[in-house]
């Protein structure tokens, strides 16, 4: 089984997403103890936002390239064959200004390649990267989850179900720690729910891939 572990967090130790993957990684890890694991800091090592010399490859343009998007190419190329061969993926998402961090939203641009991650039907777009497990690491400063109003400004764990779920990965987990920036006290409860719905998320997400497993 193959791991691909990703952090996206900006603030190094400070990052409660960090400490949620970790700990994800080492539940996996101690309950399948023979997964090869695959380790991406975007915020290390971030593809350059996306631009018009990554996108040329994707357009049919196959000879003339030039050097700027061939290079472009190699690092859509290693990334979306790493998030290929992973049977289960893990990633640290912070919330930041509603969203999800610029590091993270440039991985997704440079995986969004048609025929490889989805294509177009006559029936609509169809995901190719079906069978996996994700478990999604989402910190929050504030509470979002226990309003309409919170509901309405969040873009962070909605955008990424609705970018896995085009990608063909139906089985999306959360492991949130909601309100950590409210006080040592809510980020103690935020840490312990989190820590809560992380056993959960695992055996679950363990179970699936033990079905897709027989199937194949």
């Amino acid at each position: 089984m193959q791991l691909l572990h990703i952090d996206s967090a900006i603030t190094g130790k400070q990052s409660v997403s960090r400490q949620l993957t970790a700990q994800i990684a080492r539940a996996w890890m101690a309950s399948h103890p023979g997964t090869q694991v695959d380790y991406l800091d975007l915020a290390a090592e971030a593809p350059a936002h996306f631009t018009m010399d990554a996108m040329a490859p994707r357009t049919g343009q196959t000879e003339g390239l030039s050097e700027a998007q061939q290079r472009e190419n190699a690092v859509s190329e290693r990334l979306v064959r790493q998030f290929l061969a992973a049977d289960v993926v893990i990633i640290g998402a912070p919330f930041y200004n509603f969203s999800i961090p610029t590091q993270l939203k440039a991985w997704i641009d440079r995986i969004a390649q048609p025929g490889r991650t989805f294509r177009y039907t006559a029936n609509g777009p169809e995901g190719l990267a079906k069978g996996k497990t994700v478990i999604v690491a989402s910190s929050r400063g504030g509470m979002y989850s226990t309003s309409e109003a919170g509901r309405a400004m969040e873009h962070q764990e909605s955008y990424l179900q609705t970018v896995l779920g085009f990608f063909g990965v139906t089985d999306v987990r959360f492991v949130r720690a909601e309100g950590v920036g409210m006080g040592e006290e809510a980020k103690a409860k935020a840490m312990a729910a989190a820590a809560k719905a992380m056993a959960t998320h695992v055996q679950a997400g363990a179970a699936n891939q033990a079905r897709i497993s027989q199937v194949a």
